[in-house]
């Protein structure tokens, strides 16, 4: 006959406590116990068991003008680059009789695509300073033809054929666009034999710079 079996329980101070104890009992650490706890027990074989989390981490708010010059500097805009073509005023705005056709139909284009004027006539540039080896060889008053448009401009220089050609930065339009006080005057044909009319004075007006001066024929 078998002797009833006895079941003896000892009094335990927690669940995590006793897991702990039978983790260490087994060599290998308590999966239970999380890792910012901190538990010390001694068990029966006089082994102390110890979780020691670290510190928690805080974050700080560090007001913008404290950066100091860790934050990138703000780039210098760059100078934007004008091109243009340049001959004596008779000739641009008095001879050449397809020129003002190119600009009327190409202020039209700008007009049905909404697009902001990049082409302008500046009567008599100072710009013209910069570039001696044009203005040995031209007769004054001059005239040119200036566009942040590279590509057009290269077209305008090809089909106005008389004229030189150049290019350079400027940092703003007005700069870029300055011009000589000049009052223009061409004398009327005696013989006006075309079979249209010919161009009244002051048709490049329109075409001038924002708020430059009329120039009078």
């Amino acid at each position: 006959m078998l002797a009833p079996a006895t079941l003896s329980l000892r009094p335990c101070a927690g669940l995590v406590s006793c897991q702990a104890e039978r983790s260490f009992s087994r060599g290998t650490p308590s999966l239970l116990l999380p890792p910012s706890s901190v538990h010390s027990r001694t068990s029966t074989r006089g082994a102390q068991l110890r979780f020691v989390s670290s510190p928690p981490l805080r974050a700080f708010a560090v007001e913008s003008n404290q950066l100091g010059s860790s934050q990138p500097a703000e780039k210098a805009e760059k100078p934007s680059r004008y091109y243009f073509v340049v001959a004596n005023a008779k000739f641009m705005l008095d001879e050449e009789e397809h020129f003002k056709e190119q600009l009327d139909e190409r202020l039209r284009l700008f007009g049905e695509r909404k697009r902001e004027q990049d082409f302008w006539l500046v009567i008599e540039p100072k710009f013209l300073d910069k570039f001696p080896n044009i203005t040995k060889r031209l007769k004054r008053p001059a005239v040119a033809l200036v566009s942040t448009d590279g590509t057009w401009m290269t077209f305008m220089k090809l089909r106005l054929d008389r004229v030189l050609a150049d290019n350079f930065e400027a940092d703003t339009l007005d700069d870029a666009l300055a011009s000589n006080p000049v009052d223009l005057h061409f004398e009327k044909p005696e013989n006006w034999v075309a079979p249209y009319p010919k161009y009244e004075s002051g048709w490049w007006e329109p075409f001038l710079p924002p708020g430059s001066s009329k120039n009078n024929a």
